[in-house]
């Protein structure tokens, strides 16, 4: 028969049981998530990628084929729709801002108002140097650490990783973390060190890197530049 004073601790253990067993779950369900970001397959990668891709060309006003600024990337780029394996598509995004992105999955973005103000082999430079940022690494290395923290981390821990668990205003945070968030310098001097490489292989003009970061530059004191916004001085 159990005293009074068992029958209470009893009776405390049952009411606290629910509580821990909730936090319990919740801790399980973290790592969980934190686990699926560290060990994200390529084909993860690829899906995360393609849907953050779809995700940002939803969203903006992208040039028709067969329009100027679509003729003209189609040229300068005929001879990079692969580069080491990956293949390369291309979008024109028409907006006055001026950057450029590329994401794992070999989508590569380009901006109406990077486009005005630079010449062929200087897009050609800003292109290696954002696919410098994939080969290297490190637009993989920003979607672990994104879907390993935060609501990112609990959705990438429901599906094991994969992006279909990702809902629309997931993918716009994982988007701000992986192709909005600044890199640090030492990344920014890689990519640079793979955009050089990219230029001679193809046989353009290598001191079109020193003419793109120049009027770049220039711009620091001027007309905003979401490319500079992203990248260190």
């Amino acid at each position: 028969m159990l005293t009074r004073r068992q029958s209470l601790l009893l009776a405390t253990f049952w009411t606290a049981a629910p509580a821990f067993a909730f936090d319990l779950n919740k801790a399980l369900g973290a790592a969980k998530g934190a686990a699926a970001a560290a060990s994200l397959s390529d084909a993860d990668v690829q899906a995360h990628s393609r849907q953050m891709a779809a995700h940002m060309d939803g969203q903006a006003r992208i040039a028709p084929e067969g329009s100027p600024y679509a003729k003209r990337l189609a040229a300068l780029t005929a001879s990079a729709r692969d580069d080491k394996g990956l293949a390369l598509n291309y979008k024109v995004y028409q907006t006055r801002d001026v950057n450029a992105f590329a994401l794992a999955d070999g989508s590569i973005r380009l901006y109406s108002g990077l486009m005005d103000m630079m010449t062929d082999d200087e897009i050609r430079y800003v292109i290696g140097h954002e696919i410098g940022h994939v080969h290297s690494g490190h637009s993989r290395k920003r979607l672990q650490v994104a879907l390993s923290t935060g609501a990112l981390r609990d959705a990438a821990g429901a599906a094991g990783g994969t992006a279909a668990a990702l809902s629309q205003s997931q993918l716009g945070e994982l988007v701000t973390q992986v192709v909005r968030a600044q890199h640090s310098q030492s990344n920014e001097n890689e990519a640079d060190d793979y955009a050089m490489g990219f230029l001679s292989r193809r046989g353009h003009d290598r001191k079109a890197a020193v003419s793109a970061l120049e009027k770049l530059d220039q711009m620091s004191g001027g007309r905003d530049s979401s490319w500079l916004s992203t990248h260190p001085a």
